[in-house]
């Protein structure tokens, strides 16, 4: 199914558009499902009756989150407006029904005690996570260039909505930064001895460059231990860690610190934007900051701050004596 000449033109038209190959990874296998699902039939001769299908089997068989739910149709979208050029309008399916959670935010005692179980890259990659505000994708794709320690000021890249944006630098974390600085250079210079030295950058940019990715500026801050074959160009490169690596490191943290909250990277960013808010920061800097389209999307960290949200006092107390 992967070796389809469909599937191909499918790979050909989201690469043309620039998109990210994870996204490429994740529009081709639930087109791939869709294909599946219906029997294997061709999506030229299906129209709204298999998507809706489709879609229902998801939310109803298969329990998916409504987040993979709107991705699964965000795939079948692209693919009929795309590739087969066909407007998809009018789909009536069963909404996955998506359960209003507030964050999960740690305290700073919390965040101490992660960090003190934590060390090397994935030390600072927490503290960046905290102290910036960042996604771990975000700072994990932290390239060389993107870093100016003078300023203590942070560029984050085509973050979300392919936005770019600045956040500052926790002065703290500045001699780990400068030592895992060094850490990528010296890495980087060793590849260069034997040949090698180009970063992985979308392809499209190493056509443009080509050569240029071989320059210390482009490394990544926090790169890969081995190199590998870049997945759309094909040339030998040096991508950064992986978050499943991260992921794990963090895991035997937070137990090592006996903390029973849910913890993934992300907590971290909530935690951010918690403190900042707590410590008297305008609400539209925290915005921002984090990268946030709509202030809709910063204002639900004021409803985890409790006793100063908006500026409210419970009127317990307020009782004489309390």
């Amino acid at each position: 199914m992967s070796k389809s000449p469909f599937l191909q033109s499918v790979r050909t038209e989201i690469r043309t558009r620039q998109y990210s190959y994870r996204t490429e990874k994740t529009y081709l296998y639930w087109v791939r499902q869709f294909i599946l699902f219906n029997d294997k039939k061709h999506p030229e001769v299906m129209g709204n009756h298999e998507i809706e299908r489709f879609l229902n089997h998801l939310a109803v068989n298969r329990g998916v989150s409504p987040a993979t739910q709107n991705q699964a149709l965000c795939a079948i979208i692209f693919l009929y407006k795309n590739v087969l050029k066909r407007e998809i309008e009018n789909l009536h399916y069963k909404m996955s029904k998506t359960p209003r959670r507030m964050p999960t935010v740690l305290n700073p005692e919390e965040v101490a005690s992660i960090l003190g179980n934590m060390d090397a890259e994935y030390w600072l990659i927490t503290a960046l996570l905290y102290g910036c505000g960042l996604r771990i994708s975000e700072a994990l794709s932290l390239r060389i260039k993107d870093i100016d320690l003078k300023s203590r000021n942070l560029l984050v890249f085509n973050g979300k909505g392919r936005k770019d944006r600045y956040t500052l630098i926790p002065g703290n974390v500045r001699e780990n930064v400068e030592r895992q600085i060094a850490h990528s250079r010296a890495l980087h210079e060793s590849d260069l001895a034997e040949g090698f030295g180009l970063t992985s950058v979308p392809a499209s940019l190493h056509k443009k460059y080509g050569p240029v990715m071989k320059d210390f500026g482009w490394q990544y801050l926090f790169p890969s231990s081995t190199r590998c074959v870049h997945p759309i160009a094909g040339y030998v490169c040096r991508h950064h860690l992986h978050h499943s690596t991260y992921a794990r490191q963090l895991r035997q943290a937070v137990q090592a610190s006996g903390i029973t909250k849910r913890v993934t990277a992300h907590t971290f960013r909530h935690a951010f934007a918690t403190e900042l808010l707590r410590s008297g920061s305008d609400i539209r800097t925290v915005q921002e900051i984090l990268g946030h389209s709509e202030i809709r999307t910063t204002e639900i960290y004021t409803h985890i701050i409790g006793d100063r949200r908006a500026g409210t006092v419970s009127p317990f107390d307020r009782l004489p004596g309390s």
